[in-house]
């Protein structure tokens, strides 16, 4: 069935205030549309129901990573905490030349992201089941990535010691949060030194077809995290850094 015409509309207009032309990349964005309304009727994926809220705030929001110019490389990306694959695939979509692990501890959401990849024929995306606080003391994955993304999946201080350790020197960790990011970011400064990491840039912008406020939240990796981060699981839950 795919997207309706409004639907695309607002699709394309949405990549058109972005500054991207997503006129391409329509069948891929209307099958894996079809594919997460199919598998939310069999396990509860997403609480986005209506093809608007799906398309704006799945597919646009994740798109809204590309306002930053952290993506012109054939860079290893880590998707930390992807849920139903967001914003890991509208990013492998778009740019294809992007090598992207979608990491979920939700063994339901790491499938259905598998059999999303598999349908999409999504060749350089790889859907992985685990825990953060694990698989960042693996060596396949320690400081092996070139861009770590996060949307909604934790506090600042959190989100901090659970990325920074995936990511190699001079790389970048990306997180996605909404309008009221401040209180997180008064406090992290105290706790990046501690993982190696330091404060980028902070992108205020409005999300397409909507204007709903949002940040793009940059830490840069400029030294290597010490071997104790990140604790074990649960803690950097339950005692922050910061």
């Amino acid at each position: 069935m795919g997207l309706s015409p409004e639907g695309v509309r607002l699709l394309l207009e949405g990549g058109n205030a972005l500054g991207l032309d997503l006129s391409p990349h329509v069948p891929a964005f209307s099958r894996l549309y079809d594919l997460l309304m199919e598998a939310n009727r069999r396990v509860n994926l997403t609480a986005l129901r209506t093809e608007t809220e799906v398309v704006v705030k799945h597919f646009l929001d994740s798109l809204t990573l590309l306002a930053l110019p952290l993506w012109e490389g054939p860079w290893r990306v880590l998707d930390l905490g992807t849920g139903a694959g967001f914003p890991g695939l509208p990013l492998k979509i778009v740019r294809p030349e992007l090598e992207i692990t979608l990491l979920d501890a939700t063994k339901k959401k790491v499938d259905f992201v598998a059999e999303a990849v598999a349908a999409l024929g999504l060749k350089g995306a790889m859907a992985l089941w685990g825990r953060a606080e694990v698989l960042a003391h693996d060596p396949t994955h320690r400081e092996a990535y070139h861009r770590v993304v996060a949307r909604a999946v934790a506090p600042m201080c959190v989100l901090a010691e659970l990325g920074l350790p995936f990511l190699a020197l001079e790389g970048a960790m990306v997180a996605q949060k909404g309008p009221k990011v401040a209180e997180e970011l008064g406090r992290l400064p105290q706790a990046l030194p501690l993982l190696g990491g330091r404060m980028g840039e902070v992108r205020r912008l409005a999300l397409p077809q909507g204007g709903e406020e949002r940040h793009l939240v940059v830490l840069v990796k400029e030294a290597s995290t010490p071997p104790r981060y990140p604790r074990r699981p649960g803690l950097p839950e339950k005692h922050p850094l910061c």
